[in-house]
């Protein structure tokens, strides 16, 4: 779009995910440790004068009505009563339904990069609180760090992780989230683990399920613990192996089988736009 900035919004990956238990109102009780990735969508924006919000162009597979992108500058708007609207349009690498949060960066990328181009001025904190009923993983990707979470995905705190390279898998298939968090089959018991240093346990409590109802992501899951220690983000359908070592990396994912599509990306220790908001802290 002529006139308009783009902003990246990064993929994450789940380094550990447990299922801790489940509210009276439906939400799931979690721990995770959110990673980002320098590999993701981007976000074009273009501040208008006229207050309108809208979409430049059709996103395959998501309806303006559920598009949280748009969601998250209307949700901005009316908490901050700005008269300024934006067009935004996303390019999209991230694949929907993948388990690394492609939807819900884009509408942090949103926020973060609204707020600052609409000088409304809030701070993060609040941020994240708009950011809440959009999705569960969006207040993370606000929050910015590498992140332990607990709650339903919105309390937060710092995790420093050494550096690293990850081979991700993406089968071609997309999986329901709500679908699995529904399954009657869904282990919602375990304990939450108490992190020590660098350590981060692994496993994800939904891969098990997931691999039973998609055999395409086992299937990816299998070749990828030949490799490393391999495990599913999110609610997947993509899967994960970490390496200290980008050629290492990059070696593992030329061997994989000539099917198999994905990419190799560097952990990140901060979201791109984190000093964005860096201003608005105090």
């Amino acid at each position: 779009m002529n006139g308009s900035c783009g902003f990246p919004a990064p993929a994450k990956l789940n380094l550990m995910l447990r299922i801790t238990g489940r509210r009276a109102d439906g939400y799931h009780l979690l721990q995770t440790v959110f990673r980002f990735i320098d590999f993701g969508d981007t976000v074009w924006i273009r501040p208008r004068a006229d207050g309108v919000i809208a979409r430049t162009s059709e996103l395959p597979g998501i309806a303006e009505a559920g598009d949280l992108a748009l969601r998250a500058a209307r949700a901005l708007k009316a908490a901050t009563g700005t008269r300024l609207g934006a067009d935004i349009q996303i390019d999209k690498r991230l694949p929907i339904g993948g388990g690394l949060g492609g939807g819900s960066s884009d509408a942090a990328t949103t926020l973060l990069a609204l707020n600052h181009l609409w000088g409304t001025g809030l701070p993060r904190e609040r941020l994240q609180e708009l950011a809440l009923p959009l999705g569960a993983d969006v207040p993370a990707f606000v929050y910015g760090r590498t992140a332990l979470a607990g709650g339903i995905g919105e309390q937060l705190q710092p995790l420093p992780l050494p550096p690293a390279w990850y081979l991700v898998l993406v089968p071609p298939v997309a999986v329901a989230t709500a679908g699995v968090f529904q399954h009657p089959e869904l282990k919602r018991d375990s304990e939450a683990v108490k992190i020590q240093g660098f350590s981060v346990p692994a496993g994800n409590d939904l891969e098990p399920l997931v691999c039973r109802l998609y055999p395409e992501v086992g299937r990816h899951l299998a070749w990828l613990k030949s490799v490393g220690e391999g495990q599913m983000s999110g609610s997947g359908a993509c899967v994960f192996a970490g390496f200290s070592d980008e050629a290492v990396a990059r070696n593992a994912f030329r061997a994989r089988p000539p099917e198999m599509q994905g990419f190799v990306a560097r952990g990140l220790d901060a979201h791109p736009l984190h000093g964005l908001a860096d201003g608005m802290d105090d």
